[in-house]
């Protein structure tokens, strides 16, 4: 029998599923985050996902929402934790990238500090009371409010070599083509692989609209996972197409003005080539940003305005 699933004052026994609100102070600051705990009536793994650790993108929440409530704990072997919406204040000021409170990127201060900025007691509090729970980590992410996006999925590449496999794995598993090998420090799924917990970073959706089709990459994604693991009935998925990129470039801007992308987002680029300018408000030419590799193209900036450090689009590489 699963031992009961806690977190807070929220706890679900073995058959049940529990949703509540958990509040937090963030740095003096008051927030909430919502929680499902769906315990199964069955043994089996702990499995843990994430939506809106930015606030904005809209089918991973939906996807995770969708997920906590209606997940049968009759038919469930193992225990599932769904917080769809982490970043409460991004989420209820439509925010880009950061959290409000300090204006810090929540997916960069992995694992934390119980006496830092809003945003880094919020990574703690997230590595300490929930991932740590984890067998597996699922963490729903999709292009913010300004960018479009090829679906993907980032698998990290911790120092532990069996952690990685598994995570790589549920990569593959989960069922999207690309797949993104990241060694980046300070995001969760960072924060899961120091814990030796296996997960994975899917993305889908972006420009703040939730189509059925990119809420449903998630939703049949996390089944699939689910399926893998044996908590859910369906047997092992069928093997899908990934392709595995090595590295991932982001490009960014060295200027404030005006962005136009010359490439969309799917497409094959090469090494040299144009895929957006940069210009001044009088029509100046400051920037033509050019692919340092040959790759697809996974998440264009699709506004017009753009700032000097800006992401402007992103490449991958076999």
């Amino acid at each position: 029998m699963n031992p009961e699933l806690k977190l807070g004052s929220l706890s679900a026994k073995a058959g049940e599923r529990v949703y509540g609100v958990h509040n937090l102070n963030l740095a003096g600051q008051a927030t909430h985050v919502p929680v499902f705990l769906i315990n199964g009536a069955h043994d089996g793994p702990t499995l843990v996902v994430t939506g809106g650790i930015h606030g904005a993108e809209y089918a991973s929440i939906e996807a995770a929402l969708q997920l906590g409530q209606s997940l049968d704990p009759r038919s469930l072997h193992g225990r599932v934790m769904v917080i769809p919406i982490v970043s409460m204040p991004a989420y209820q000021a439509r925010a880009i990238y950061i959290l409000p409170f300090d204006g810090k990127n929540l997916n960069r201060q992995f694992p934390g500090n119980p006496n830092g900025t809003a945003s880094e007691q919020l990574a703690h509090w997230l590595t300490e009371n929930v991932i740590k729970q984890a067998d597996y980590y699922v963490d729903l992410h999709g292009g913010d409010l300004n960018e479009a996006l090829e679906p993907f999925t980032l698998f990290q590449r911790g120092d532990d070599e069996e952690t990685n496999a598994k995570s790589l794995e549920l990569a593959r598993v989960f069922g999207i083509k690309y797949l993104v090998g990241s060694e980046v420090k300070g995001t969760t799924v960072s924060a899961a692989a120091m814990l030796g917990v296996p997960g994975i970073l899917p993305e889908s959706g972006g420009q703040g609209i939730w189509e059925p089709h990119q809420v449903q990459a998630h939703a049949e994604g996390i089944e699939r996972v689910m399926r893998h693991l044996k908590m859910i009935d369906g047997g092992e998925p069928e093997a899908r197409e990934t392709v595995v990129m090595e590295q991932m470039r982001w490009l960014r801007s060295e200027h404030d003005g005006c962005h136009y992308p010359k490439v969309h987002i799917g497409d094959q680029v090469e090494e040299g080539q144009e895929v957006g300018q940069v210009k001044s408000f009088d029509g100046k030419l400051l920037e033509s940003v050019k692919s340092p590799i040959d790759g697809t193209v996974l998440f264009v900036v699709t506004t017009l305005a753009i700032n000097n450090g800006d992401p402007l689009l992103a490449i991958g590489a076999p």
